[in-house]
């Protein structure tokens, strides 16, 4: 729920460095993102690390980007959205540069202290973590849906939404007649 529907899904290689891709898009304009938006958008990110774990038993490099995302929109959420309970309504993103020397934002002083980030990265940590285990466990849930679409993908390498979501559907059987 909450979530963009998925509308193509492949696994041809693109000269972005993706091996493959899953792309949602939303059926209509969107300008602001509601706590339990960004918490899907999350778990749907993990959602391929959360595969490889589960049907490889091991984990890759191939989620590199979905990580850097999945920390960007928790860190976000804390730091610049007020949707902490424990840090509460409060911006702590000055918004001004990203550069990093060193550990230490180049130019610019932290509004706050040590003892602050702290409680940022294990707030960014809880969002991550909570949203890593909502993954697994549709991703549990639905481990058939998994299996049929990578079947499906390594038969056709690309799907479109009406094929993705009839793999939701039960199958049924042919009833014959003798």
């Amino acid at each position: 729920s909450h979530s963009a529907p998925v509308t193509k899904i492949t696994i041809i290689p693109r000269t972005s460095g993706a091996l493959g891709y899953t792309m949602q898009v939303d059926e209509d304009e969107h300008n602001l993102m509601s706590r339990e938006e960004l918490e899907n958008k999350i778990a749907t990110l993990t959602g391929g690390r959360v595969a490889e774990e589960l049907i490889f038993d091991d984990i890759t490099t191939g989620a590199s980007q979905d990580i850097k995302q999945v920390t960007q929109y928790a860190r976000a959420m804390v730091t610049k959205f007020g949707m902490s309970d424990e840090l509460g309504l409060i911006n702590y993103d000055s918004g001004e540069g990203d550069e990093v020397f060193l550990g230490k934002e180049i130019g610019q002083q932290r509004p706050y202290g040590e003892n602050t980030q702290t409680v940022i990265d294990q707030e960014v940590k809880k969002i991550v973590n909570k949203c890593y285990k909502d993954a697994k466990a549709m991703i549990e849930e639905h481990i058939d849906v998994l299996h049929k679409c990578a079947a499906l993908l390594l038969e056709k390498e690309r799907i479109n939404r009406a094929e993705f979501e009839a793999l939701f559907e039960p199958e049924t059987e042919v009833e014959t007649q003798a």
